[in-house]
């Protein structure tokens, strides 16, 4: 019994060493054959096939850069180009900003250094802008109170930023990348644009060269330069994510943003957003956010936009826009079906100014607005910067839908005045009329989202003052951005066009307003001004 045991075990042991001998000799047999192989060139994946031979690391300084090249080299040629602006200003007290924006958080509310974004609470309305001039011996101490970004676009010195950067600053900074410092004179400033120049004192300055923005398409790589938050030049990557955006949230709406997922935050505001051939295309300006921090959602002005004011500034001459004397809204699908027009593309035409452009061509209240200089219109936005940016006494050809059928006009352009642009009457929404008592304020339809950013029911109607003139007579009553009026004298408004007409109907007089708050509703009487 144990002798057959120990037979049949070294059988098994007899077995496994010559299977392990005849497996050692094929793979000698195919490492063998396999050189050979190679040698003749005879094996598949060697044909065509580039051999990498790695060198020891002391010898490949570049191996990094040529197998990942990365954006480095985009990099490397713009970050020079772009500056840190730091400002200063007396000491003062500080106008409180809507808290809980559901429009937009653009960077001014945010760039302050050292400043929290505004809480939850209710605040008061803010009663004036911050001039930009020296205040008075003994009025406050000269102090920093500000950070953002800017671009040097001319080697002698010439700064492309934010006009929200520099506002109420009585001593500019710029900071270079090699740690220089200048002081820097404010060229000029257009709030409606949001865009700034400032020139400091000095020549062979690095450059960033101004690209085609209107080439630029949805997909586009880009890279955002800038100093967020004052950590110090940092450099973020993305993607165009969309174009043609407004927020309706600047001082004149003058608005056609890139929109950007690239990482930018408080700092970035002035900076640059450039393609990949290193060109600037864009300058960051605001971005959509609940809680002030970069979300993915962010906005830059683009080039054909900025270089056209920059140009103007830089002449030292005030910013000449265009102006064809209508009031223009957004044309909802609603609105588009009340007018029998199967399309929502167009600006709606709400009103036109008596003896302006509009006027005389023959545009009518209730007209669709379909092209401009043979440019198919897609928004009031389009065809508000269209016609802002084309000169004053030019002649322009236009069509519009009316009672069906479309038609051509013509119009000579005149020069919008730069007092009614800072008053927002180039903006969105619509604009209470001039001489009446909401005269200053402009309105747009509550929606769902913006009911929600109020913290109102999804349910409440009315229009949402978006814009609110300080030095109004509805300002001076208490009205403020954020309130939505239900009621005009009574007469209970759910949109915009009832507004309009509620307002034509008061004509000059006193107005009873029904506003709704989160803290409830209350009745407001606004005055016509003297």
């Amino acid at each position: 019994m144990h002798s057959g045991t120990r037979i049949q075990r070294n059988s098994h042991r007899r077995q496994l060493v010559l299977f392990g001998l005849l497996g050692v000799g094929l793979l000698l047999i195919g490492l063998i054959s396999g050189a050979a192989m190679a040698a003749k060139g005879w094996l598949p994946f060697n044909s065509g096939t580039k051999v990498v031979t790695f060198p020891a690391a002391d010898q490949r300084p570049n191996a990094q850069v040529t197998l990942n090249p990365g954006f480095s080299a985009v990099a490397k040629a713009v970050t020079p180009a772009v500056v840190t602006v730091e400002i200063s200003a007396r000491a003062r007290p500080q106008p409180f900003p809507f808290s809980g924006d559901p429009f937009m958080d653009p960077f001014r509310d945010f760039f302050r250094r050292g400043l929290p974004p505004d809480e939850g609470g209710e605040q008061m309305p803010r009663r004036r802008a911050p001039q930009a001039r020296p205040a008075p011996e003994g009025r406050g101490r000269l102090q920093p109170s500000g950070l953002g970004s800017g671009v040097l676009v001319s080697a002698d010195g010439y700064i492309l930023t934010n006009n929200h950067v520099v506002d109420g600053a009585e001593k500019v900074e710029v900071i270079l990348t090699d740690r220089r410092h200048f002081t820097a004179k404010i060229v000029g400033a257009d709030p409606p644009s949001d865009v700034a120049v400032l020139k400091i004192d000095a020549s062979g300055l690095p450059t960033l060269p101004l690209g085609d923005s209107n080439q630029v398409e949805v997909g586009d790589l880009v890279l955002a330069v800038g100093n967020p938050l004052g950590v110090g030049q940092t450099v973020t990557m993305g993607i165009i994510s969309a174009k043609g955006r407004s927020t309706r949230s600047g001082s004149g709406s003058f608005e056609d943003f890139l929109q950007t997922d690239a990482a930018i935050n408080r700092g970035n505001s002035g900076g640059a957003l450039v393609n990949m051939r290193s060109e600037l295309i864009g300058i960051p300006s605001q971005i959509l956010s609940q809680s002030g921090g970069n979300i993915g959602i962010g906005f830059a002005i683009p080039t054909a936009l900025a270089r056209n004011v920059m140009d103007q500034l830089i002449r030292g001459d005030k910013v000449h826009r265009g102006k064809l004397g209508v009031i223009i809204s957004q044309l909802t699908p609603e609105m588009a079906a009340q007018f029998g027009y199967k399309d929502t593309r167009g600006a709606l035409v709400q009103d036109v100014e008596p003896g302006q452009p509009a006027d005389r061509a023959g545009v009518k209240p209730g007209d669709i607005i379909t092209e401009f200089q043979g440019q198919r219109i897609d928004d009031d936005s389009q065809l508000r910067n269209l016609v802002a940016q084309t000169a004053p006494g030019t002649t322009v050809k236009f069509k519009v839908w009316r009672d069906g059928s479309e038609q051509e006009l013509t119009a000579t352009l005149a020069e919008l005045d730069p007092k009614a642009v800072g008053r927002g009457s180039g903006g969105g929404g619509s604009p209470g009329a001039a001489g009446s008592a909401l005269a200053g304020v402009r309105v747009e339809n509550l929606t769902p989202e913006i009911a929600r950013g109020l913290n109102l029911p999804l349910t409440s109607r009315g229009v949402v003052i978006t814009e609110a003139d300080p030095d109004s007579g509805a300002a001076d009553a208490g009205l403020r951005r954020g309130d939505v009026i239900e009621e005009i004298n009574r007469q209970p408004v759910s949109n915009v066009s009832e507004f309009n007409a509620a307002l034509q109907k008061a004509e000059k007089k006193s107005v009873l307003l029904r506003v709704r708050r989160p803290d409830g509703t209350r009745y407001i009487l606004v005055r016509p001004p003297e």
